[in-house]
């Protein structure tokens, strides 16, 4: 489910983006707290998308440094919750930290700005997510994640979720 909501609010959230700031997303953060139901088999219409997202969240972009992409690795580790992500990948040792931190399959760049996807909540240093206060650029998409949903329902007749391991532990 999560990699389901962060791969859509990634990939529908990316399209508003680089039509109003020619900019590309790099990472979708969400919560895991945020989600409220599943999504059963059979008809999904918009009552589903309010279950899953009763918030009135919006999609919310923050730029941040490497620095703060280690700090969500980090934060994601000590939280234990598989908050929704998408396009960073990282594996836990031994010792419980972080090696092999990629973005969309390359090492953090130390001069680069990631451009992350997230719900104003977050953005505002909810849950915790204290790393999102210090991003240097932050754009409202104007994007309510349940319109997220629920346009990617009115578009896809079926739903998959991809399954691939975005965290592994050793």
């Amino acid at each position: 489910m999560g990699n389901f909501l962060a791969d859509i609010t990634f990939e529908r959230s990316n399209k508003v983006f680089e039509l109003r700031e020619k900019k590309s997303l790099d990472i979708c953060l969400l919560n895991h707290g945020g989600i409220r139901s599943i999504i059963p088999k059979g008809n999904v219409t918009a009552r589903t998308a309010y279950e899953v997202m009763p918030f009135e969240n919006s999609a919310i972009v923050i730029g941040l440094k490497s620095e703060q992409i280690a700090e969500i690795v980090n934060y994601i580790i000590s939280e234990k919750k598989p908050h929704p992500l998408k396009g960073l990948t990282f594996t836990i040792d031994k010792n419980n930290q972080a090696k092999n931190i990629l973005v969309n399959g390359k090492p953090l760049d130390t001069n680069k700005i990631y451009y992350v996807v997230t719900s104003d909540y977050l953005s505002n240093g909810g849950d915790n997510m204290l790393f999102f206060k210090k991003g240097i650029e932050q754009y409202d998409l104007n994007y309510k994640l349940r319109n997220i949903i629920i346009d990617y329902f009115q578009e896809n007749k079926t739903i998959t979720a991809n399954k691939d391991t975005r965290i592994t532990k050793e």
